[in-house]
């Protein structure tokens, strides 16, 4: 009778718990896609791209859209500044699209000895069949040395396309970061930032097709960055103060139209500032986002309590510097940034 009564019970029982398992495994695993992404190999007239989406594939605002650095991919150079715990604030209200350039994605098969890689310029013709495939008309740019130069290229194609540019070491000639600190003897600081990169690069499926993107890099053309003419968006240039594109992109800035531009240089950044230091990016973010009028300062108030350092900035109209402040962001939660209309230099 025991056991009999044992038996019913489980039967009774057995369909609820399976119910609450599948939701539960339902749960899970669309929060496991959403971290992972959804992964698209996206056909272009010059080749196939691999392209990560993060979010909801809303259009109402401009996607976020990203590009890396030789010797990294997608992931190696986005994830900590992305998934970084204040950034949530930002890109829970944007669509992610990470791209990677041709055949630098985790796992991919390399190239043939015959391939032909593409230019760069190339590699700027197929970002528009990326906002094709999703149905976005606009992006927000964030680009990484050979990313900043690529987005670049694709923002003077397509003004249109692109509302705002993040350039992380933006430098028309100088050699990448990677190569400039293998041949460094000592590196003060984030050596061993250096040291997993260069063991990963070694250690890569796909060294060979790293190495096509490095040529092909080492062999583009001058931007020709003109300050009438060149960018029609908001822009924020960022270097490290310990990176080697420091001069290039001061450079760089002296080109730029002081009424859209922002330039930031980092302490203690070394030359991914989006690894070593995703706190102050990730504030520099914050502010050049509100400043072309998305997400209210009321959205962004939890975020800005927990910053409480000070930026040492100066302003600069038409090229010349008239004022300094400091912006406490800690004091004034959800304070919105300096008008467009002025050049931000800021060294935090």
């Amino acid at each position: 009778m025991t056991t009999e009564m044992q038996e019913i019970a489980i039967t009774e029982e057995k369909p609820l718990l399976t119910g609450q398992a599948e939701s539960k495994d339902a749960e899970l695993a669309a929060r496991i896609l959403l971290d992972q992404g959804q992964e698209h190999n996206i056909e272009t007239p010059h080749g196939v791209l691999h392209v990560t989406l993060h979010g909801t594939r809303t259009t109402r605002r401009p996607a976020i859209l990203t590009f890396h650095d030789v010797g990294l991919d997608n992931k190696s150079c986005f994830s900590p500044l992305f998934k970084f715990e204040e950034m949530q604030e930002i890109v829970k209200n944007f669509t992610l699209i990470h791209v990677d350039a041709p055949g630098q994605e985790e796992g991919a098969a390399p190239y043939p000895a015959s391939y032909q890689y593409p230019s760069m310029d190339a590699i700027a013709e197929m970002i528009p069949s990326v906002l094709q495939f999703f149905n976005f008309r606009t992006v927000i740019g964030v680009g990484v040395g050979v990313g900043a130069y690529v987005l670049s290229k694709f923002a003077m194609a397509n003004p249109d396309s692109v509302e705002g540019l993040v350039l992380v070491n933006i430098d028309p000639d100088a050699r990448g970061w990677i190569d400039w600190a293998a041949q460094k003897e000592e590196l003060s600081s984030n050596s061993d930032l250096v040291q997993s990169h260069r063991e990963r690069i070694s250690k890569a499926s796909n060294l060979v097709n790293i190495e096509l993107l490095w040529k092909t890099y080492n062999s583009r053309r001058d931007l020709n960055i003109d300050r009438s003419s060149s960018f029609k968006c908001p822009v924020m240039l960022v270097v490290g103060d310990q990176a080697p594109y420091e001069e290039a992109a001061v450079e760089c800035n002296s080109k730029m139209d002081p009424t859209t531009t922002s330039f930031l240089k980092m302490a203690d950044a070394g030359g991914l500032p989006q690894l070593t230091q995703p706190a102050k990016l990730t504030e520099a973010f914050k502010y050049f986002i509100q400043g072309m009028g998305y997400m209210a300062s009321s959205c962004m108030t939890r975020l800005s309590r927990s910053r409480t350092t000070s930026l040492s900035s100066s302003y600069s109209m038409e090229g010349s510097r008239s004022r300094s402040r400091t912006l406490s962001q800690g004091s004034q939660g959800g304070q919105m940034p300096p008008s467009p209309s002025q050049t931000m230099e800021v060294s935090c």
